[in-house]
This record gives structure tokens, sequence and C-alpha cells, in this order.
């Protein structure tokens, strides 16, 4: 049994290395690829990526999500804590500008609002100096002059007032109001409704919708009612 055994190995090596020779005892040839193997190879290689191509390579982008590291959290912090700082400033600096022209305005206002109200009385105010210097050169002689004078006060007057807004308030024979009347008196008066204005004691002014001074009137009432008793016993 040994000898048969020592006989299989020894042709066992003699066929392996007939397999890895030729009869020449030179290497053999590489093994031809099949067809699979080939198509195999060039999907392989088409599923790799080329380096040199842009397109294989699409730009990374950063998420902005990332978390900062506490460094520059701190830092980034810092910056807008200081813009928002320098905001404030401004804006309080603004506001302390206007406030302070605001109060110019106002006190410009309240000091010389009235100015060219006053501009235009000068002219008044000239004319009825001339009709009493000329009344008083006259020696009272002149009355018709210094009637005319008086006129043409009066008159530039009434046209500064409409100038500057300001409405005389109708009264005479209208309705009394109280918003815009003052009732001094009443008188009985069967000529007209009762409650009507009858006399005016002192004319009333707007200035525009606000009220200036009210009209000082007098007021109609009803007639009163004799009694009848009395009128009875008188006539017997």
């Amino acid at each position: 049994m040994s000898g048969r055994s020592d006989q299989d190995r020894s042709r066992g090596a003699s066929g392996s290395r007939g397999r890895d020779s030729g009869d020449d005892g030179e290497p053999l040839g590489s093994v031809e690829p099949s067809a699979e193997l080939e198509a195999a190879l060039r999907e392989a290689a088409a599923a790799v990526p080329d380096p040199e191509r842009s397109d294989d390579h699409p730009e990374v982008v950063l998420d902005e999500t990332v978390e900062r590291a506490p460094g520059d959290e701190v830092a980034r912090l810092r910056e807008e804590l200081k813009v928002a700082h320098d905001r404030m400033l401004r804006l309080q600096a603004d506001f302390e500008n206007f406030r302070r022209r605001a109060q110019r305005d106002r006190d410009e206002a309240l000091h010389f609002g009235s100015q060219n109200l006053v501009k235009d009385l000068l002219p008044v105010v000239d004319n009825l100096g001339r009709a009493i210097d000329h009344a008083r050169q006259s020696e009272g002689g002149d009355l018709q002059g210094l009637l005319q004078g008086v006129d043409l006060v009066w008159r530039g007057l009434e046209s500064i007032l409409s100038k500057h807004h300001v409405q005389e308030i109708e009264a005479l024979g209208r309705p009394f109001n109280p918003a815009l009347h003052e009732a001094m008196a009443q008188i009985p008066d069967a000529n007209v409704e009762p409650n009507t204005i009858v006399e005016v004691l002192q004319k009333g002014y707007q200035l525009r919708e606000r009220l200036v001074r009210p009209a000082r009137v007098v007021v109609a009432r009803a007639p009163d009612v004799p009694d009848g008793g009395g009128a009875a016993s008188g006539e017997s």
C-alpha cells in the first residue's frame, strides 16, 4: 500500500509541474478573457468617476446650520451688539435734535405767531392817527373829514380780520344759539317768533370754526297773556 501511495504522489507532482510549464519547462501564456469578463470590466470602469472631469465632482455647499465654535459665536454676538449700540446712539441723537427743533418752533410760534397780524394792523393805526391829527388841526370844525377817517379805519380793520379768517357771527333776526350767542336780556315781542334775537349789544367773532367771542344779544319772548279773571273784573 505504501509503495502505491508514493507512486501517486510522484505522478501528482509531475502533473502539477506540467500544468505550470510547457514541454520545455517555460511558463505558459496568459489565459484569453471571455466576452462576459470584458463586458463586466467595461461596466466597472464606467462606474468609477473620472477625477479629471469637473462634472464628477460637484461643488460642496456648506450647511449654514453647522454649529460654530464657541469662540466664533461670542465674536459674532459682540459684533451684533456693537452694531445695535451704534444704531441706538444715532437714533437717540436724531430724536434729541428733533425735540430741540420742535421746542424752538413752539417758542417762535408763541412769541411771534401774531407777527403777520400786527404787520397788517399797522396801516390801520397810521390811518387812525392821521384822522385824529386832522381833527385836531381843524379844531373840531371838520367833523365830516373826521368821520370819513374813522370810517376808513373801520373798513381797514374789517378787511384785515377777514384776511386772517376772523368772521363776524350773524345774530340779528336769527334764532338764539347758546353756542354762539350770549343772552343779556329778554323782551316781549309779538312780531317775531319767541327766542329770536331782536338786538345785538356786542358783536361776536369766530376764528375759522373756533369761537373767539360770543355775540351779546337781546332775545324776544312771547308777550304776557292777560289773566282772564282780571280782564273780566276790569270790564265790570
